[in-house]
């Protein structure tokens, strides 16, 4: 039997890197056996190397999208790490909302969504905790990479074990409806996110339209995997549609790759950012 080379895999790992710009390293080549196992079934295939073999020999756009998207890391849980939620609620949002007092609107981008936990959590804490903003308009945005985890979060329906990860139980009971062995997100939560598949490492980002602003994004564990360059390009781009006032959440063990135009504040535990305007 055939076993892929070293070759075969620095070839995924490069259409990987030009899909998503995530550098995996060859001491990780084992995770395409783990990660493909479900599409190269779908393909007919059994190994990495009869993979590589077609995509030398005939292009497949949307298999080389669907081989990025299983490569892509999709960790995620409710109220992951509870300290830019706890933050927001006691002390962000409260100078947020009497800022938008006017304007009556607030929009949240959660970047890299997966299955919609961290979009749905956001919703929750709206809901939870300021009820008062019933009226406003209120958005939460959230993009992936992968169209099979966007379908998910769509969905707003998760198992058990999901609802375990980081959920009071109050929550589940007040927003949540238990079908079956799952529980769906209930309508009124639902209504406040919209999620759709993107590519952060696009030459544009999702959201480019001229009025496209945000008050709050979370861009967490995401460019773990990304090349200095690129998460500088990512970062500028997320600095122009963040407000000028607005938040920036990256994970607990990223930093800004361009700190000259990031303000970086230290409370609740936690790290944010926010746009450091032109002198």
């Amino acid at each position: 039997m055939e076993q892929a080379t070293s070759a075969d895999y620095g070839y995924l790992r490069q259409l990987v890197f030009g899909h998503s710009q995530n550098v995996l390293d060859s001491s990780r080549d084992y995770l395409f056996e783990t990660r493909l196992t479900k599409l190269l079934r779908n393909q007919g295939m059994t190994r990495v190397d009869e993979l590589v073999r077609h995509l030398r020999t005939r292009k497949d756009p949307a298999l080389e999208c669907a081989i990025a998207e299983a490569m892509t890391i999709n960790e995620t849980s409710f109220f992951r790490d509870t300290r830019p939620f706890e933050l927001l609620r006691t002390e962000l949002l409260p100078k947020l909302i009497e800022a938008r007092k006017h304007a009556r609107s607030l929009r949240f981008w959660s970047a890299a969504c997966s299955t919609g936990q961290e979009g749905y959590s956001i919703a929750m804490l709206m809901q939870e905790h300021f009820p008062m903003l019933v009226n406003w308009a209120l958005r939460i945005e959230g993009t992936d990479l992968c169209a099979e985890v966007v379908e998910r979060a769509q969905a707003g329906r998760y198992h058990r074990i999901e609802i375990n990860r980081g959920l009071p139980a109050r929550f589940v009971v007040r927003y949540f409806d238990h079908v079956g062995e799952d529980w769906v997100i209930k309508p009124e939560v639902r209504k406040l996110c919209n999620f759709r598949k993107a590519n952060l490492c696009a030459p544009v980002l999702p959201f480019n339209r001229a009025g496209d602003r945000f008050d709050v994004i979370f861009l967490r564990n995401v460019m773990l995997y990304f090349s200095h360059e690129t998460r500088k390009t990512l970062l500028a781009g997320i600095h122009r549609l963040l407000g000028p006032d607005g938040i920036l959440f990256l994970g607990s063990s990223e930093q800004p790759a361009d700190p000259s135009i990031w303000t970086a504040t230290l409370a609740g535990g936690t790290c944010y950012f926010r746009p450091r305007l032109p002198s």
